[in-house]
Protein backbone atom coordinates (compact mmCIF):
# COMPACT_ATOMS: atom_id res chain seq x y z
CA UNK A 1 0.00 0.00 0.00
CA UNK A 2 2.83 2.43 0.76
CA UNK A 3 4.28 1.83 -2.71
CA UNK A 4 1.01 2.86 -4.33
CA UNK A 5 0.77 6.02 -2.21
CA UNK A 6 4.33 7.00 -3.13
CA UNK A 7 3.60 6.52 -6.83
CA UNK A 8 0.40 8.57 -6.58
CA UNK A 9 2.31 11.32 -4.78
CA UNK A 10 5.01 11.35 -7.46
CA UNK A 11 2.37 11.57 -10.18
CA UNK A 12 0.71 14.52 -8.45
CA UNK A 13 4.06 16.28 -8.11
CA UNK A 14 4.88 15.63 -11.78
CA UNK A 15 1.53 17.02 -12.93
CA UNK A 16 2.02 20.07 -10.72
CA UNK A 17 5.43 20.73 -12.22
CA UNK A 18 4.28 20.10 -15.80
CA UNK A 19 0.97 22.02 -15.49
CA UNK A 20 2.15 25.20 -17.32
CA UNK A 21 3.13 23.09 -20.34
CA UNK A 22 0.00 20.94 -20.15
CA UNK A 23 -2.26 23.99 -20.33
CA UNK A 24 -0.47 25.18 -23.48
CA UNK A 25 -1.47 22.02 -25.34
CA UNK A 26 -5.08 22.35 -24.17
CA UNK A 27 -5.13 19.96 -21.21
CA UNK A 28 -7.75 21.30 -18.84
CA UNK A 29 -9.83 22.84 -21.63
CA UNK A 30 -10.82 19.75 -23.56
CA UNK A 31 -14.12 19.22 -25.39
CA UNK A 32 -16.54 17.85 -22.83
CA UNK A 33 -15.29 20.05 -19.99
CA UNK A 34 -18.16 22.27 -18.84
CA UNK A 35 -17.54 25.93 -18.07
CA UNK A 36 -20.34 28.21 -16.87
CA UNK A 37 -19.51 31.89 -16.45
CA UNK A 38 -22.08 34.32 -15.04
CA UNK A 39 -21.73 37.80 -13.57
CA UNK A 40 -20.75 36.74 -10.04
CA UNK A 41 -20.13 33.01 -10.45
CA UNK A 42 -17.75 30.90 -12.48
CA UNK A 43 -18.17 27.11 -12.48
CA UNK A 44 -15.79 24.67 -14.15
CA UNK A 45 -16.53 20.94 -14.35
CA UNK A 46 -13.64 19.01 -16.00
CA UNK A 47 -15.44 15.83 -17.09
CA UNK A 48 -13.17 14.86 -20.01
CA UNK A 49 -10.00 15.87 -18.20
CA UNK A 50 -11.06 13.78 -15.21
CA UNK A 51 -11.69 10.75 -17.41
CA UNK A 52 -8.27 11.03 -19.04
CA UNK A 53 -6.52 11.38 -15.67
CA UNK A 54 -8.47 8.39 -14.34
CA UNK A 55 -7.49 6.23 -17.31
CA UNK A 56 -3.83 7.22 -17.02
CA UNK A 57 -3.75 6.49 -13.28
CA UNK A 58 -5.46 3.15 -13.84
CA UNK A 59 -2.85 2.13 -16.42
CA UNK A 60 0.07 3.27 -14.24
CA UNK A 61 -1.23 1.46 -11.16
CA UNK A 62 -2.00 -1.66 -13.20
CA UNK A 63 1.54 -1.68 -14.57
CA UNK A 64 3.08 -1.22 -11.12
CA UNK A 65 1.12 -4.14 -9.69
CA UNK A 66 2.28 -6.55 -12.41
Amino acid sequence: MSRVLIIIGLIIVAVGILWPWLTRIGFGRLPGDIRIVRENVSIYIPITTGLIVSILLTVVLWLTNR
